[in-house]
């Protein structure tokens, strides 16, 4: 399964309102020049988080959107969902080898699996780890 610009720029969209949760509406025009995207993109993915009630818009001057959820309830599966459709990695039909069939539904799950464990919350709090061995050598 590949996630296209359309879940990438989403998942960006709603990390940035993550990140200003309780501060008050965040313009896409900002989010755009931060990010460098396409404000004219970024508006039309906003419309389908909206009507799926993941953001609320603010009208007036100082308007934007915000999250209409707490960051911690609102998982990558759930805007990858509305932005990219079911998750599948194959369109498989009854007429497959059930091995095959049984290989396609695990994978679906895995990655069904790990959007849907990983909140906004997560994703704006990452810490990268180190794997570099901290080893001081002398000579």
């Amino acid at each position: 399964m590949k996630i296209s610009t359309k879940g990438r720029y989403g998942l960006t969209i709603m990390m940035e309102l993550a990140l200003r949760f309780g501060e008050g509406p965040t313009s896409l025009k900002s989010i755009a020049e931060k990010n460098g995207l396409s404000e004219h993109y970024l508006e039309q993915l906003i419309a389908p988080l909206r009507n799926a009630g993941l953001v609320k818009s603010i009208r007036g001057a100082y308007g934007g959107y915000i999250l209409s959820r707490e960051t911690s309830t609102i998982t990558a599966g759930d805007i990858i969902r509305v932005l990219e459709g079911p998750i599948s990695p194959v369109d498989f039909t009854e007429e497959d080898d059930p091995a095959k069939r049984d290989l396609w539904l695990r994978i679906r799950d895995s990655i069904a699996d790990v959007l849907d464990s990983t909140t906004l919350s997560d994703l704006i709090n990452f810490k990268e780890e180190s794997h570099a061995d901290n080893y001081m050598f002398y000579i």
